[in-house]
């Protein structure tokens, strides 16, 4: 691997040097070899060889630098003040196949310094859904952290049951948060002119083209931040969590904890059983956005040039761009071009799935057969499903809706509609009830299941045999959620 081990450089306020705490008997969870191949992982014998040993904390590569971060941040709009990696470590940074600097975060390791009144580790549980998470939305298209593969071991964990301790190797293109800068300015603001330098250097070298380069660099997070979201809405994911510690600067998704994909559309949906007041809803997260970037923004009026006014007009992008890219991907959604009338279909049809709580993956994926009726097979028996719900006053909407939305169709190709609409309606997204079942099997050590949902979300966009009819499935109408918590 080409080793960039940077952030170690940096004033050692900003981190604390550790190896990690071995798990007892570490073995192997799920090895992402796309990923290891991406890394030049692959390339390495002692590093395939001894993944597991270096996942479970046993083995320390020479050119590692294992880590912890400092940063801080809001949680539920409230602010925390110092946090940090609790439970995890910076091993390394390096840059991969496509010369993008990329972190390899080894979480579940052991207590550093940050690590308040927790214990440093993670469960089986939470790792299955993280590891499945960021590989299926990295599979869907949208900026994500992935994974390079996860342990299970014999240290017992206690959380709401003694659980199985497990590791997971994240890498991401950063494991910067909007809360390191947040940190910087209420424990060491001396240190501000230096980590933005590093920041515009590190992941936004094109804003040194521009004659103000620190303003150019907060739009830029600003907009990247507006388009993932955007992303995150299109697909129906909710994190659960946006604290301003876990929002990168790069508009990756980071840290998945309480998190879900909808199923039944309702868009006041809650994921995260801790969430009481409803602070991060589905339909909430493009606001919590940016009350996050307005809440991060002002920590730069101390550097030289940067004022209220110009910090304003870094955030102004922030709306226009977050429906732009929405507007657009649903349009894309229903394989129409970006007008009005499309906008106006789409909503309707919006509208429609909430009245009736239809599911959103498999209603988007049934239009398919609504426009080309003899082509899709799995779609056909979705859009039957889906018609089935229906009341008959509901069923008049539908009729009424779907004539002017196939009439609006004739204003472009079919091919090129379908095609629109295969490449941005998945198949299969990770249902809470396929992160569940993955999970009790691998507790009772097996972890065929596990495998088997990794293959199925390394291609959403198609149908698969490997599927079973309860990839499928979204629960009953009002049927309870399943509650999810920063460990489930």
């Amino acid at each position: 691997m080409r080793y960039q081990n940077t952030y170690v450089n940096l004033d050692t306020r900003l981190y604390h040097k550790q190896p990690p705490t071995p798990l007892e008997n570490p073995r192997i969870g799920h090895f992402n070899l796309q990923v290891a191949q991406q890394l030049s992982w692959a390339d390495d014998e002692d590093l395939m060889a001894r993944w597991v040993e270096i996942l479970g904390g046993q083995y320390v590569p020479a050119e590692f630098r294992p880590l912890s971060m400092a940063y801080a941040g809001h949680q539920f709009g409230q602010w925390a003040g110092q946090l940090g990696d609790g439970r995890g470590l910076l091993m390394a940074q390096v840059l991969d196949n496509n010369d993008t600097l990329q972190d390899l975060h080894l979480k579940g390791i052991g207590l550093t310094p940050y690590s308040r009144m927790g214990d440093g580790r993670a469960v089986l549980r939470s790792t299955i859904r993280e590891y499945l998470c960021g590989h299926a939305l990295t599979q869907l298209g949208i900026p994500s952290s992935n994974a390079l593969g996860f342990v299970v071991s014999d240290t017992r964990v206690r959380r709401e049951r003694v659980e199985a301790g497990a590791a997971l190797m994240r890498v991401a293109d950063s494991h910067i948060r909007l809360g390191h800068v947040e940190w910087i300015a209420s424990f060491a603001p001396d240190l501000l002119s230096e980590f933005t330098d590093y920041m515009i250097d590190t992941y936004y070298p094109e804003c040194r083209q521009s004659e103000t380069p620190v303003l150019a660099f907060l739009t830029a997070v600003v907009e990247r931040t507006a388009r993932m979201i955007a992303d995150w809405q299109l697909i129906g994911f909710a994190h659960g969590v946006m604290n301003t510690d876990n929002l990168s600067i790069t508009g990756s998704t980071l840290d998945f904890g309480p998190f879900g994909f909808m199923e039944r559309f309702d868009p006041a949906w809650i994921n995260n059983h801790s969430d009481h007041t409803g602070r991060y809803a589905y339909q909430n997260q493009p606001a919590i956005g940016h009350w996050n970037l307005n809440t991060w923004l002002p920590h730069f009026m101390r550097l030289e040039g940067v004022t209220r006014d110009t910090l304003a007009d870094c955030l102004a992008p922030y709306e226009a761009t977050f429906m732009q890219h929405y507007q657009q991907g649903l349009c894309r959604k229903l394989g129409l071009p970006h007008e009005k009338e499309s906008l106006t279909l789409a909503f309707e049809w919006l509208t429609l799935l909430e009245d009736n709580l239809l599911d959103y993956t498999n209603s988007f994926r049934a239009l398919l057969a609504l426009v080309a009726p003899d082509d899709y097979s799995h779609e056909q028996q979705l859009l039957s499903t889906l018609t089935a719900e229906l009341t008959d006053e509901a069923s008049k909407v539908w009729q009424d809706w779907s004539t002017r939305y196939l009439a609006q169709l004739r204003s472009v190709s079919v091919k090129q509609a379908l095609d629109s609409m295969r490449e941005n309606n998945p198949v299969y997204v990770l249902r809470n009830s396929m992160a569940q079942r993955a999970i009790t099997a691998a507790e009772q050590g097996q972890f065929e299941e596990v495998n088997r949902v990794f293959e199925l979300l390394a291609d959403p966009y198609n149908v698969q045999d490997i599927a079973i009819e309860l990839d499928s499935k979204p629960p009953t109408p009002h049927a309870p959620q399943m509650p999810i918590s920063c460990s489930s």
